[in-house]
């Protein structure tokens, strides 16, 4: 123990010698936000189709404003008129589908990624009363019944039901659930992670059944990690002994949660199981009533997650009809469940079987309707579908040009129209009619730009344009920001873009840090102010004002250019993104004004994988890397992620078998490990793992464990500190 205590003192020592900073912009600005662009959140399309909320600001007034001119229309709530229940601010809020009652979140505390608790108050917009939803403890993910008279949430893994007509009368609908064994309504950790959820329940069409996912997590291996007493926030419960968190982590190849579907009649209080015929160890990512109430679509995929099917259940007689199998090469795009949308008699569905992510429209039989996109374009997000004009409304890059996203309009006619005209990322929000639609636009040079527009495109009213900050950038002595495509020796063109100094002279020789992420499907290459490792490319840009060129390029297995590109790492994570960033390195080399002796390489979580694996790769062009929070073996991460790409250990030995551990012998260059000791997604144990496998190799490295930090390494000073530390190893060892 001392020895090791020692050794990690003498490794933050030699982090922090004091490097006096260069002229521009502050490393604690950017980290802390001063620089951070004005986004306007929490907007919700009104079912007039002509307003929006929105929660102020100041998060004490829940909003109105009109889609067509941005003018305020109307207060919804105030907290300082509520009656009956003193607040200060709320965090959040849902409308009920009449728009008479409000959920207003409070007291919120995060639990993983997407789940958490909260305190919720039901708001009578009519008489202004507030009241808690529940007297029983904080509630996780409410949801209205269709005519908002009910409404349903889970506590401790079960569900709960609230009648409004009936004085707010709350009822129990399960009783099996327990912390690490059963779980109602909600996902477990795995199916919430890599399935982007934190509800699986849903009403009916007619208020008259609840249908949920069960989790039976019992068979699920138990992995814990270590609470200390820390700060910000401090957990005074272990200042004197250290505590654990333990939860149930299924890892690649091992048991997952057994998953059924079960329904609730409301008045009968029934419950009845699905007779799902689910191949074992398959998942349900979703499930959703259609507008017919006796049809509940159920989606599944089996755990080699390469075909999707949808079945029909009826929620009384628990009899399930497949109507769709999608069955597509290597694995489902998990964007399938994030643009899933029901309309009468109808579902929305995008697949990728011809290549590219397109758009399907299918009746409730799973006939298909029509295919609505074509060509070579990538659906990133679709908005909506007029029933009326058989139009459908979406986001998408094309595959020939993947740096750019732009708003689509594709007819019912088959003509796809592109609504956006400024290059760059456009990322729209319809109002619920798809007359209006809020435009948020950015490039790389731009910070974001808010705009209300008609549904042809045309700008009405721009409500922020971020120009303060702008200005206030411009005179911190920003560098050129290029984009470049190089072609690598395998002959694959990638693209990547450079963030040179603004004092850039072509005679010098730059030392050069590269940022990626390299994960499947990721893009990091964008013509976006998201762009960079902390976005508007400023952390890039603080580095090119202590003498570096900064650059991002991404490699074979990331996304916007079609399925073949984006699954050729497919059972091979590592191997391919790993040389595209040797060949990145190689071909900055021959930029005359690059020290090709003095290229350094980072990234977080897959990026700090991908960080160790380039580094080795086995052609020594890395002088220096620094990996934050990465796996390094691909046992040790969960199995709904991992399988995907990989399938189990037991299929595909050779594949799981190269890893930055098992390649620790070949490393090259100086490195910085940095890791969170309360990863629950990446855990600590990878970089432990790997700090052993370098220990027995005989090679040296430096290591920094944030305390109770999650995979996200935030609180206090801890973000600025992380980062202070990368500049200075970057600094120290290649320049």
């Amino acid at each position: 123990m001392k020895k090791i205590s020692t050794f990690l003192i003498g490794c933050m020592m030699a982090l922090f010698p004091m490097h006096s900073q260069a002229e521009g912009l502050s490393l604690k600005d950017i980290c802390s936000g001063e620089y951070a662009a004005k986004r306007i959140n929490g907007v919700n399309p009104l079912n007039d189709g002509e307003t929006y909320s929105r929660l102020s600001d100041d998060h004490k007034q829940i909003v109105t404003y009109s889609f067509r001119n941005g003018q305020q229309k109307d207060v919804l709530f105030d907290v300082a008129t509520a009656r009956d229940v003193k607040l200060e601010s709320i965090d959040g809020y849902i409308l009920s589908p009449d728009e008479k009652k409000i959920l207003i979140q409070t007291e919120t505390k995060p639990i993983y990624r997407h789940s958490f608790t909260a305190v919720y108050y039901l708001y009578d917009i009519a008489n202004g009363t507030l009241e808690p939803l529940s007297d029983g403890g904080p509630q996780q993910s409410p949801k209205f019944s269709p005519d908002g008279n009910l409404v349903a949430f889970v506590r401790e893994g079960n569900l709960f039901l609230v009648k409004l007509l009936f004085n707010n009368s709350e009822s129990q609908v399960t009783k099996d659930g327990e912390f690490n064994r059963v779980i109602n309504g909600i996902p477990d950790w795995v199916n919430e992670e890599e399935f982007s959820n934190n509800r699986s329940f849903d009403f009916n069409a007619d208020n008259t059944m609840l249908a949920w996912i069960r989790y039976d997590e019992s068979q699920v291996r138990t992995f814990s990690f270590p609470w200390y007493k820390g700060s910000h926030p401090a957990k005074e419960e272990y200042a004197e002994y250290p505590g654990r968190y333990e939860y149930k982590y299924p890892m690649a190849g091992t048991t997952n949660s057994t998953v059924s579907v079960q329904t609730f009649d409301i008045k009968a209080r029934v419950i009845r199981t699905m007779k799902l015929p689910l191949e074992a160890d398959s998942y349900i990512p979703r499930i959703r009533f259609t507008d017919d109430p006796s049809k509940l679509a159920v989606f599944t995929l089996n755990r080699h997650q390469d075909c999707l099917e949808v079945y029909m259940a009826n929620p009384r007689s628990t009899e399930c009809k497949k109507i769709l199998r999608d069955e597509v090469d290597k694995y489902v795009n998990e964007n399938v469940f994030r643009n899933l949308a029901f309309y009468p008699g109808r579902f929305v569905l995008t697949s990728e079987r011809d290549g590219f992510n397109h758009l399907y429209l299918y009746d409730l039989n799973g006939t298909l309707v029509k295919k609505m996109t074509d060509d070579r374009l990538i659906v990133k997000s679709f908005y909506g579908y007029d029933t009326a004009e058989g139009c459908f409304y979406f986001s998408a890059n094309h595959a020939d040009d993947p740096t750019h996203t732009a708003i689509y309009k594709s007819n019912g006619n088959g003509k796809t129209v592109k609504l956006s005209a400024e290059e760059g990322e456009h990322n729209a929000i319809f109002s619920k009619n798809l007359k209006y639609y809020m435009d948020v636009y950015s490039n790389i040079r731009t910070p974001y730009v808010t705009s209300l527009c008609s549904r042809s495109g045309k700008t009405l009213k721009v409500l922020e344009d971020n120009q303060t900050l702008a200005d206030k950038l411009a005179s911190q002595g920003l560098g050129a920001r290029e984009f470049f495509q190089f072609t690598t020796g395998d002959g694959i063109t990638l693209n990547g873009y450079m963030v040179k100094p603004a004092d850039f002279d072509a005679s010098r020789k730059y030392p050069v840090v590269m940022f990626q992420y390299s994960g499947p499907g990721s893009q990091q290459v964008l013509d976006s102010w998201g762009t960079g490792s902390m976005g508007g490319t400023l952390y890039e840009q603080y580095l090119t004002q202590q003498g570096f060129i900064c650059v991002c390029v991404d490699g074979r297995g990331t996304g916007g250019r079609g399925a073949e590109f984006e699954k050729c790492t497919y059972l091979n994570l590592g191997y391919w993104e790993a040389r595209d960033q040797v060949e990145a390195a190689l071909y900055l080399g021959t930029l005359p004004y690059v020290d090709s002796k003095h290229i350094g390489i980072w990234g977080w979580s897959y990026g700090g994988f991908n960080t160790l694996m380039s580094m080795s790769e086995g052609r020594p062009v890395f002088a220096a890397g620094v990996a934050v929070a990465p796996p390094t073996c691909w046992r040790y991460y969960d199995t709904v992620y991992t399988e995907r790409f990989m399938r189990t250990p037991k299929e595909n030995a050779a594949g799981y078998g190269r890893s930055p551990i098992s390649q620790a012998d070949k490393l090259h260059g100086k490195l910085l490990i940095c890791h969170g000791t309360a990863d629950d997604n990446v855990h600590f144990r990878n970089s432990m793992e790997y700090a052993e496998a370098l220990v027995q190799a005989g090679k040296p490295f430096m290591m920094l464990p944030y305390n109770n930090r999650n995979h996200n390494i935030t609180g206090g000073n801890t973000r600025h500190h992380l980062y202070t530390s990368i500049t200075n190893f970057f600094i120290d060892n290649l320049k």
